[in-house]
C-alpha cells in the first residue's frame, strides 16, 4: 500500500498521546507506562525510540524499544517491545518494515545488538532476527524465546 507512512515519534510528536492509548488497547499495558517511555524518547534522555507506520494518519502498525521486555535476562538490552500490526493491515510487510526502521535507527546511534521476547517461530527470522535461547517472562508460568539482531 503506497499510502503508508513509517515514522519515528520524534517526527510526529504530537502522535504522542494517541499512541500511548493505541499501545495501551493493543497489550493491556497502562498507558501512562508507555507515555512515559515516549516521553525519555522525545526529550532526549533516550534514544530508544517509537515507531509507527500510518495510514491516513491513523496508527495501524507500531513498536517500541525499552531496556527490558518483563523477562530474567536483564543483561540483554536493549529489548523491541509491543509489535502490534493490525489484523487487516498483516502479511504486507509492514512489521517487518518497522523492524528494520528500529534497527537502522538504534544502529544509527551505536546501539547494537537488539532484542525480543517473542512466542513466534519463522516470523522474525525473515528479518534478520537469530534464536539466542529461552527466557523466563515476569510472572509468566512458561519460558518464551529471545531473539537477537546484530
Amino acid at each position: 500500500m503506497k499510502d503508508l507512512k513509517y515514522i519515528t515519534l520524534r517526527e510526529m510528536p504530537e502522535l504522542k498521546n494517541d499512541a500511548a492509548e493505541w499501545f495501551h488497547c493493543k497489550w493491556g499495558v497502562p498507558a501512562q507506562a508507555y507515555l512515559e517511555c515516549m516521553d525519555q524518547y522525545l526529550c532526549g534522555d533516550s534514544e530508544y525510540g517509537w515507531y509507527l507506520c500510518l495510514y491516513s494518519d491513523k496508527i495501524v502498525a507500531g513498536m517500541g524499544v525499552i531496556e527490558n521486555d518483563f523477562h530474567d535476562r536483564k543483561d540483554l538490552k536493549p529489548n523491541i517491545c509491543a509489535v502490534f500490526t493490525e489484523e487487516e493491515y498483516r502479511s504486507r510487510g509492514i512489521a517487518g518494515r518497522l523492524l528494520d526502521l528500529a534497527v537502522e535507527d538504534l544502529r544509527s546511534k551505536g546501539i547494537s545488538p537488539v532484542y525480543l521476547v517473542t512466542d513466534h517461530i519463522g516470523f522474525y527470522e525473515r528479518y534478520g532476527w537469530e534464536f539466542l535461547c529461552m527466557a523466563q517472562g515476569d510472572g509468566e508460568p512458561e519460558k518464551t524465546r529471545l531473539y537477537i539482531h546484530k
